[in-house]
């Protein structure tokens, strides 16, 4: 697989939202590899998006991963309970990111059932299948993220993204670009269409 670098974190956080729809991210756990192709992602820019952690360049302790270098995971917790994974983008000192929203299967099925549900795919309904990793706490919990992963430097063996090659690219795709969900509170940046979504055409 073609495992991206550290300058392909480098540039406009909006494109490299839409960029890395259809790439695949790996996960490895407990000596086993997990690989999901990434459907959903959301851009977030700290210099004028107010629905971003870090607008206006505010640092925290909890965000304080989006301020250093691209290319690592900045992993933090919704509602206190929910594990929601980025990817750190566009240059150290600007604190921008990339929400990923969804996955689906490429290999590791079983282990991210249990993960997910506690049970293999078999037992699922079809409801659980259809919203299996349709969100960003179902993906980080069914690949074993939590924020203690938060920093992780996405060069590393432990997370990563690649590049489909050949035999591994997805059926012909579009992404659609939409509203990003759940910011109500961000005034003019509600209206941004920085959420991106892949969608087979076949």
């Amino acid at each position: 697989m073609d495992k991206l670098v550290r300058q392909d974190y480098v540039g406009d956080t909006v494109d490299l939202a839409r960029s890395l729809v259809g790439c695949l991210l790996v996960r490895r756990y407990e000596g086993e590899v997990l690989i999901c192709r990434i459907t959903e992602t959301e851009a977030y820019v700290g210099a004028i998006d107010k629905a971003c952690h870090a607008y206006g360049y505010r640092k925290t302790q909890r965000n304080a991963t989006m301020f250093g270098p691209p290319g690592h995971a900045y992993l933090y917790l919704i509602y206190g309970m929910h594990t929601c994974l980025n990817f750190v983008t566009n240059g150290e000192g600007e604190p921008d990111a990339v929400l990923l929203r969804g996955l689906e299967i490429v290999e590791g099925r079983d282990t991210i059932c249990r993960l997910r549900y506690g049970k293999n795919w078999e037992e699922l309904t079809a409801y659980q299948r259809k919203n299996f990793l349709n969100g960003p706490g179902k993906c980080c919990q069914a690949l074993a993220l939590d924020t203690s992963s938060d920093g992780l430097d996405l060069l590393g063996d432990d997370l990563y993204i690649c590049r489909p090659v050949e035999g591994e690219a997805p059926p012909p795709f579009r992404i659609r670009a939409g509203k990003r969900i759940g910011i109500d509170y961000a005034e003019e940046a509600v209206d941004f269409p920085w959420r991106f979504t892949l969608e087979y055409t076949d």
